[in-house]
């Protein structure tokens, strides 16, 4: 056992509420590393897909058609007016029984949707919704008449869009979708609700085995999660550093 490891055993025994145990079991060490990396992996894939749904989203609420704008204007209501954690449940329970399964070896089913995967759906579509007004906030600061010269010369409406709109739109929008991304990050906690093995998840396994551990978990947690949204947030600014035009969206 190296030096490292003995001093935080011995302050465990010194310290009965201060237990470490992650920082010289190697069992444990596993069950938050394992808990860390789910974290990461949920919080990518939800900020990555709420982001294509903010796109696409934003662009049908500017369709010809009636239809769609109002679906997507009844999605923003659905997912805006309700509890993401209710909406978790939800998604899980309710529609999770209406899913195909298989059966990998003849007896037991498997949903074809893991609880992992529901996670990622609804989280994203409760994000998505927030990002669909904040894209279509972006596009409406763009000037009419740089819309009106993309259409002089040409250009359909996607490509108008896709070209002109949105690239000037996301310059504009880049401070408030910051934001809502850090919150994201933040509530992809409530996977615990449905047992995704994340950190909060594992961590709160490790306490319940471990009592003697839950201030230090419960400070890991904490820090950890500064961290990460430390780190989305120097990201971020410095794509908006990096996008910024002088003299436009300031």
């Amino acid at each position: 056992m190296s030096g490292f490891e003995e001093f935080f055993r011995e302050l465990a025994a010194e310290h009965v509420r201060w237990n470490f145990i992650w920082l010289y079991d190697e069992k444990q060490a596993g069950r938050i590393l394992s808990g860390l990396w789910m974290t990461v992996k949920l919080s990518i894939a939800c900020v990555l897909l709420s982001v294509i749904i903010g796109v696409l989203g934003a662009w049908a609420q500017g369709a010809q058609n009636r239809v769609l704008r109002g679906a997507v204007q009844g999605y923003i209501q659905f997912f805006r007016n309700t509890p993401p954690l209710v909406q978790l449940l939800f998604f899980y329970f309710a529609l999770g029984q209406f899913t195909p399964s298989y059966s990998p070896d003849g007896w037991l089913e498997v949903p074809i949707i893991s609880n992992v995967g529901w996670a990622i759906i609804s989280l994203s579509f409760f994000a998505g919704a927030f990002n669909v007004e904040i894209f279509r906030a972006g596009i409406e600061a763009v000037p009419d008449s740089t819309v009106e010269a993309a259409e002089s010369l040409g250009m359909t409406r996607t490509q108008t869009y896709r070209e002109v709109v949105f690239p000037l739109a996301l310059r504009v929008s880049i401070p408030a979708l910051n934001n809502n991304l850090v919150n994201l990050v933040k509530t992809t906690t409530q996977a615990y609700a449905i047992a995704v093995p994340e950190l909060l998840y594992e961590s709160v396994s490790v306490w319940n085995d471990f009592p003697s551990a839950q201030n230090p978990t419960m400070l890991l947690l904490f820090v950890t999660y500064i961290l990460l949204v430390g780190i989305l947030v120097m990201g971020m600014n410095r794509w908006e550093r990096k996008m910024r035009i002088p003299g436009y969206g300031q």
